[in-house]
Order: C-alpha cells, then structure tokens, then sequence
C-alpha cells in the first residue's frame, strides 16, 4: 500500500453517515443507552457506533478484518492476552519491552499460574530454546521501547506458525503509516491509541487488530473484563487519525534528521534509531517499514546530567507519554522503566544517561537549536 493511499483511507474510512443533518464529519453519539426493542447496542459490548466508525478506520489502515477499542493501550494488551490464556500455559516475550507490559506480566501473570520468558528475540538459539509444550502465545515490539530495536517480523511469524502460538505486536511506535505487521503474517497488533493515533495528546485509548476469528474470541472474552473506550473518546480518536500521515510522515523527517544531528555530536554517547545506516537492524527495518518513525533514544556522555539537560531545554518538554504533534522527551530509568530491577535494566541497555526522544511536527532547525543550545550549556 502506498503512503497515499493511507493518507486517504486516514481520512475517509469509518466515517459515519450524518443521514439527518448531512454534516461532513462522523456525528457523536454519546449515549451508553439504546432501546432494547429496536436496537442491541451496548457500548460494553464493543458496538456502539463510533467505537465502530474508530475501529473501522484503524482496521483499514492495518489490513485487518476486524479491530477493537480499549481504554488505554495497556487494557488493549491485557485483554488480548489472557482471551488466549489458562492457568498453566506459557507466554514467550521479547526481552526489550514498554515497561508498563513488563511489570503486567510479572505483577499478574503468576496470580493466575501463567508461565513466562523473556528472550532475545532476534537470537534463533535463544528463541527455540524458550518454547515448551505449553506455550501459547509470543508477544514482541518492533520497534521497541526504548532502545529501538527491530525484530524480522517475517522469522517470528514463521516461528509461530511452526509452533502452533499466537504472534502478537505492540505496533505502537511504528504507527500503521509505517508498518503492517499483519501483512508480515503476524496474527495481532496492538496499539496505544494514546500515542501516534491520537496524535495529541489528550485521548486515553487502545486497540487491537485481526482476523475475525481472533478478534471475535479477545471480544467475548473482553466484554467481561471492562476496558472499555468512552464514545467521546472513540469520535477523538476517529477525527485525530484524519491527520495520522501527515503527522507521521512529518515527525519521520524530523527524526531522521536529528538522528544524523545526534551521531555528530561529541557530547552524544550513542543513537538509537532504525533509520540510521549504523542501526544494527536497519536493513530488516528497510524491508517491513515505510518509514523509521519519530521516536528514538539516545545516550549522553556520562559527564552530562540527564535532568540538568532536559530541565533547559525549551522547546521540547519533558512528559512521560509519547507521540503528540509536540516534542517531548523522557528518562527511561525514571519512567517507562522506572519498576524494573536497576540491574536488569542496565544489563537491557538502558541506563540512567539514557533518554527516549519523541519528535514532533516543529521546525527541524528549532528543534535542533534547542538540543544543541542545551548540550553546549550541560556539556
């Protein structure tokens, strides 16, 4: 699919029809009730009209059959898991994950006697070794939070096919502008709906992306769990991704660019981004990305103090989400992280100098003023 054709499926798919007033946006509907004679719409139950308007729309942009709502990415997540989970069964999960998944499997999967690992996923030994009889379902992100990392989407579909698991990916930071991993073969795809397809930062959402028959099962079994999307929410989150590839497309040029800016600075320890040539999986990211995404990470001498830099920055601000039209920036070790064992933690690559950037939609040379200005003053 092409960038223009996203552009106009992001515009104009899952609009509803205004059939009595002929307005040219998808109306509201904010009731939670519905005549039970006429209609069976309950909002609890994934149907009611601008959940599906949302959900169509982020269906077409992932080439999937069919795609549910949640209210926050994390409920996306939880739900999706355990609708294929039972006591005893076993999850294989990428060793580089969003904090707020790691400490849900270590903080919920032992209540219910689920087993876990976590692997290097893009090490064939180490992935093989991890599978056992009762394992269900393998769970990645590509790219990863925080560090970036790619995962050949192809080699883990396979793999689970091979092994009869349930392929899931957060496709959070890549967006559907830069990546369809069911195209990949990848059974399901997850999304924070908070980050790049709200775009700006004032929705709390979450989705989920599949063939019918998957996304039938995480709904039946949903419905019990109560994640559910407000339709306020879900009419926000249709009208944000109207502009999704123009943002997408715009904070991918502006991250590249300060990525080059970043690897010729002498106060920048390392870079972490998948469109850089030097990226150990660039060439994967090549073949299954449009494009690189407006997220990425970078490492400062350990001379600067990471908190002292960010407070003088003026532009960019510091926030613990991500993926808003505006620049914001973050410390891994005291955020998304923040739970992990220190040590775990500096083993994954992520120390306390590390700082994940999300770039936004500004002027490139504002952006890079700010960051230069800030590192010439702390370094």
């Amino acid at each position: 699919m092409s960038k223009n054709k996203k552009s106009t499926k992001c515009v104009h798919s899952g609009n509803l029809i205004d059939e009595k007033y002929h307005g040219n946006i998808s109306p509201l509907y904010p009731s939670i009730t519905y005549d039970f004679i006429k209609s069976d719409v309950y909002p609890r139950y994934f149907n009611s009209p601008n959940q599906i308007g949302a959900a169509k729309k982020i269906s077409d942009l992932e080439n999937a059959e069919l795609s549910l709502l949640f209210g926050s990415g994390l409920g996306a997540i939880s739900s999706s898991m355990f609708s294929f989970l039972k006591k005893g069964d076993h999850v294989i999960l990428q060793d580089s994950l969003y904090g707020g998944t790691i400490n849900f499997v270590n903080t919920e999967f032992n209540k219910f006697g689920i087993e876990y690992s976590y692997v290097d996923i893009n090490d064939a030994g180490k992935l093989n070794n991890s599978v056992k009889r009762n394992s269900k379902i393998i769970y990645i992100e590509s790219p990863s939070n925080p560090l970036l990392n790619i995962t050949n989407l192809i080699t883990i579909s396979d793999f689970a096919k091979s092994h009869s698991l349930i392929s899931m990916i957060d496709n959070t930071f890549a967006s559907p502008i830069n990546q369809n991993p069911l195209d990949f073969g990848i059974d399901l795809v997850i999304h924070s709906a908070t980050k790049y397809l709200g775009g700006h930062s004032d929705i709390l959402a979450g989705s989920v992306s599949g063939k019918s028959s998957h996304i039938d099962k995480i709904k039946n079994s949903g419905l019990n769990f109560g994640a559910n999307i407000s339709e306020y929410t879900a009419w926000l989150l249709e009208r944000s991704i109207k502009t999704l590839s123009l943002r997408v497309n715009s904070q991918n040029n502006n991250a590249l660019q300060i990525a080059k800016f970043f690897t010729s600075n002498n106060k920048v320890e390392k870079v972490y981004y998948p469109g850089l040539i030097s990226h150990k999986n660039h060439d994967i990211a090549k073949k299954q990305m449009f494009g690189f995404g407006g997220m990425l990470s970078f490492e400062l001498k350990a001379n600067i103090d990471p908190i002292k830099f960010v407070q003088d920055l003026k532009i960019i601000k510091p926030t613990m989400s991500l993926a808003g039209v505006e620049s914001t920036i973050t410390s891994p070790a005291l955020s998304s992280h923040k739970k992990m064992d220190p040590e775990i933690r500096r083993a994954l690559g992520i120390s306390d100098n590390l700082l994940r950037f999300s770039v936004g939609i500004e002027n490139f040379e504002d952006l890079v003023l700010d960051l230069d200005k800030s590192l010439t003053k702390n370094g």
